[in-house]
């Protein structure tokens, strides 16, 4: 009983909820990312493609490892965690943009040329080198991601080295079968970067408890009772939609383009 204090912290069941909210965010931002890693090796020569990718999935494990022994040193930083909140809070925007610059009929697309690491490198190293450091970048990125979405759920240090260690499982197991869920559900998505900038909105707010660490409000944003409202939401957000969309088709199904699903599945499948 001891151990599973040490743990999963003073409230097991709390512990629990936090690694069940984990595994959803983190299973979906690896589908998100890795249709990112399919999208920067697309316009190279088809076989090159294939080792391209396994040098990205192998810098992801390798990044994500690196921040699995961080993670206790990063929470330390009292500052990181409005910095990384303000982070996740543009990634929420910046997806958002992306749907509303989509839906006025401007094409969605990631132009590596215009990627100043690409500029530098591809002279140099040429195409695919270039391509590669890219896709490195782009795995610094996704383990920033995976570190402060841990974070923003719980200070406790364990609780946060599951979360990177599930995000490096989640490139390799969990995500396919989200990528067949997102494939039925398809505003799964929105919904994780819902929860995404709730999450950063959290991690921000740590400036005002750090500031002022007597005040009430502090007190309860810092205590076990704001994480376990930020899980019971993550939870509810994510489960209320999926079971109105099977009883009355509410938010509709199948609208996913194929492409998307097929282009993550294709870089999990050869992880």
């Amino acid at each position: 009983m001891d151990i599973l204090h040490t743990l999963l912290g003073e409230d097991i069941k709390a512990g629990l909820l936090v690694i069940l909210n984990l595994i959803v965010i983190e299973s979906l931002l690896s589908v998100d990312n890795a249709a990112v890693l399919a999208t920067m090796v697309i316009d190279l020569p088809k076989e090159q493609r294939s080792r391209a990718l396994k040098y990205g999935i192998v810098g992801a494990y390798v990044l994500r490892g690196v921040c699995l022994f961080l993670a206790a040193w990063l929470v330390k930083i009292w500052w990181l965690k409005p910095l990384g909140g303000l982070y996740l809070i543009y990634l929420a925007f910046d997806y958002f943009k992306g749907k509303a610059d989509k839906a006025a009929g401007e094409e969605e697309e990631i132009d590596k040329s215009k990627n100043w690491l690409y500029k530098a490198t591809v002279g140099t190293f040429g195409t695919f080198w270039a391509t590669v450091a890219l896709v490195e970048l782009m795995d610094l990125a996704f383990s920033i991601d995976n570190v402060f979405a841990a974070v923003a759920f719980t200070d406790h240090v364990f609780l946060i080295y599951t979360g990177v260690f599930i995000g490096i499982l989640a490139m390799r197991f969990v995500a396919q079968a989200f990528v067949k869920l997102m494939e039925k559900f398809t505003f799964l998505e929105t919904v994780a970067f819902i929860v995404i900038g709730v999450l950063g909105i959290k991690l921000t707010a740590s400036l005002y408890t750090h500031f002022s660490p007597e005040s009430p409000v502090a007190k309860f944003m810092e205590g076990e009772t704001a994480d376990i409202i930020v899980s019971v939401f993550t939870v509810a957000i994510f489960l209320i939609p999926v079971i109105t969309s099977v009883i009355f088709n509410f938010p509709k199904k199948h609208t996913i383009e194929p492409e998307v699903a097929e282009a993550a599945e294709d870089v999990l499948d050869k992880s």
